[in-house]
């Protein structure tokens, strides 16, 4: 599945467009994000990209779970939002 990565700067609007095309390419995806800022720019991101898909007859549904994931060999957790179409 492919893992899109989402910080608090990302614009909610290119993630949608990735994370669309993306679904119509793979039938699922995934978004990583750490922190309040970052999730909220991905769950954003993820209602664009409904609208987005929706034309085509793609429902997507978003899964949250956590995850953990290395950065600069540090562990963090991170959250993970597993987008795939009902």
């Amino acid at each position: 599945m492919e893992i899109l990565k989402v910080s608090a700067k990302s614009n909610p609007n290119s993630v949608a467009g990735a994370l669309a095309g993306v679904l119509r390419e793979k039938g699922g995806a995934e978004i990583q994000a750490i922190g309040a800022g970052a999730l909220n720019q991905a769950i954003k991101a993820t209602a664009i990209a409904r609208g987005f898909v929706a034309p085509s007859g793609i429902d997507l549904v978003c899964v949250p779970a956590f995850t953990d994931i290395q950065i600069d060999g540090e562990e963090r957790t991170a959250i993970k939002l597993i987008i795939e179409p009902r």
